[in-house]
């Protein structure tokens, strides 16, 4: 008799031997500038903890006040008996927050898009989509059965010239594209891009999910950052970065946000955001709405780290964000890089193939209004010595 999983257990090997495996590190502690990972107090380079929500005092009170006043889950999707009052506050709140028409609330940024796209478009239509968009992006648009045409990452003019081969032999079109690229840390170019959309006749949809808490005035996203509030007719945003907890939502034009609470499978089929989760990101709103100073804590801190690095020979790449990205090639330099690092304190993992290209690994360093000057130059220090250690650095 055969073994039909024994081809799994020469797959993982493989990964092991070509220095691909992902060894998962579980963490003891609230997440914050250091953790307790393995035992060890580490300084965190790791999280998108951007703002230092995810363990703030007022999340967990508002968390745990929903939970004695409304227990724990939904119990049900949204659109058979799982709908709160405090879903409905939260979907309002974050229509404010960014100034948009409507949104809609899901599960996680993943789901967002899972939901979204096949809702937009299907057989028959074209999706337009940045060359290296996020993961969720490309299986949406898988499950959408649409044609996918990939442009050039953030070219305008890769996209202009797919539009005017391909838009007119298709009914309906969507141009897809990140906000902030999570593993480069660049960032789309939004209002080239809208004008496009307009001139060709297609729907405008960006994933926000690293600019939001981040870009724009009190962190209200990328679309605020260059000033295209109503010009743009989805908003993709996670809830699980910098508000610090956990879920996704779609913000934009009133009648697609209509139209998801009516199609998107997520929405559907899968139960609502937990009690505690909503009244923690309804707070998360709040602390955005009341003031600026975790933004500008961050975006201090980020320019504090990137300057030192620069300075030393670090190539950090095409980044203008705190996604912060050590450059250095091969996965096996990556992942002893990374294991080094973590002997002096410091967790960083190393990203490599699949979830970049082949031969770019790279350190994927996480800036946080959490850190301290004196975190980020623990941080300067490990990050030299190891780079000479290991010909990085001369």
């Amino acid at each position: 008799m055969g073994n039909p999983l024994g081809w799994l257990d020469d797959s993982l090997q493989e990964l092991r031997d070509k220095k691909l495996y992902n060894n998962i590190r579980a963490i003891e502690s609230p997440q914050g500038a250091w953790l307790t990972v393995d035992g060890r107090n580490v300084l965190n380079f790791c999280s998108n903890n951007y703002l230092g929500l995810a363990n703030n005092p007022r999340l967990k009170q508002a968390a745990k006040d929903a939970i004695d006043k409304y227990g724990i889950g939904p119990a049900a999707v949204r659109t058979i008996a799982g709908t709160m009052s405090m879903h409905i506050e939260l979907e309002k709140r974050l229509a404010a927050f960014k100034e948009a028409e409507a949104a809609i609330v899901f599960q996680s940024g993943f789901t967002s898009n899972l939901g979204t796209i096949p809702a937009l478009v299907g057989p028959g239509d074209v999706i337009f989509s940045d060359a290296l968009n996020h993961a969720s992006i490309i299986d949406g648009c898988r499950l959408s059965r649409a044609e996918n045409i990939r442009y050039d990452h953030i070219s305008p003019e890769s996209l202009k010239a797919q539009l005017q081969e391909k838009r007119s032999q298709f009914t309906k079109a969507i141009i897809i594209t990140d906000g902030v690229f999570s593993m480069d840390g660049d960032i789309a170019p939004l209002p080239e891009l809208a004008e496009l959309a307009r001139e060709y006749d297609c729907m405008m949809m960006v994933d926000d999910a690293h600019g939001e808490g981040v870009m724009g005035h009190g962190g209200r996203g990328i679309v605020h950052h260059f000033g295209l509030q109503g010009k743009i007719d989805v908003e993709v945003g996670t809830l699980s970065k910098a508000f610090g907890v956990v879920g996704g939502y779609i913000a934009g034009k009133a009648n697609i946000v209509e139209w998801l609470r009516q199609r998107a499978r997520p929405f559907l089929f899968s139960s609502a955001l937990t009690v505690p989760d909503t009244a923690a990101c309804l707070e998360a709103v709040h602390i955005l709405e009341e003031s600026e100073a975790l933004t500008e804590k961050l975006w201090e801190n980020t320019h504090y780290f990137k300057e030192k690095m620069q300075t030393l020979g670090f190539n950090t790449g095409k980044s203008v964000t705190p996604i912060t990205p050590i450059l250095l090639g091969a996965e096996s330099l990556a992942q002893t890089f990374s294991q080094k690092l973590f002997a002096e304190n410091v967790f960083a993992m190393a990203i490599a193939f699949p979830t970049v290209l082949m031969g770019t690994a790279r350190i994927r360093v996480m800036i946080s209004a959490a850190h301290s000057k004196e975190d980020l130059d623990f941080g300067v220090a490990a990050f030299t010595k190891i780079g000479k250690e290991t010909g990085v650095l001369s």
